[in-house]
């Protein structure tokens, strides 16, 4: 049997586990900072699933201005491990270097990709079930206001229809094009 396969393989697993590990701090960070409601079903499941690294790691490192610095370099550091070892797995060269503004370049896509997906489901669920109220509804509505709020100043509700998720989608995915593209272009460069 061929190795692609099993790097393949192995590839697949280790983004897997370190993507959704990642995407549980990024969201546990975004809620703490947007002060969502502590005490939902989904903020609670993060908090669990987060606390063991993090608990430990805030009492080396303190918060600075609202942004809990632990979870942010826990990220980076896992981000790192996740490259080092798919290059590893793959048989491939890496700088360690171009791993860090690599990561920094994923965990900025991963942001943009919580807003554009979060716009996204928020958009269905009030089509679909408009006044529903769930777990996961208020927690979008926390997550995606500070993102719409600047676009419904740029474009009111017409005709009783909210065009902002038009305009946040596009801003998300001009950002995407030129931050993040550039950043993973250097990290190439780097080594990556």
């Amino acid at each position: 049997m061929d190795n692609s396969y099993f790097a393949a393989s192995a590839v697949l697993v280790i983004s897997t586990l370190f993507d959704l590990y990642i995407m549980a701090i990024m969201l546990r960070l975004l809620f703490q900072m947007l002060r969502a409601d502590f005490h939902n079903p989904i903020s609670q499941f993060l908090v669990k699933i987060t606390n063991p690294p993090l608990v430990p790691l805030r009492r080396i490192i303190p918060g600075l201005g609202g942004i809990d610095l632990a979870s942010v370099l826990l990220m980076l550091a896992l981000g790192i491990i996740e490259l080092a070892l798919i290059n590893l797995a793959q048989g491939h060269a890496f700088q360690f270097s171009g791993l860090t503004v690599m990561t920094l370049a994923n965990l900025i896509a991963l942001l943009l990709n919580v807003f554009l997906i979060a716009i996204i489901i928020q958009v269905i669920l009030s089509w679909v079930g408009p006044g529903a109220h769930n777990p996961m509804t208020s927690l979008l509505y926390t997550l995606t206001t500070p993102v719409l709020r600047p676009a419904q100043r740029i474009i009111p509700a017409i005709g009783g229809f909210d065009l902002s998720p038009i305009v946040a989608l596009l801003a998300i995915q001009l950002l995407k094009i030129l931050v993040v593209a550039p950043i993973a272009d250097i990290a190439r460069s780097l080594g990556a």
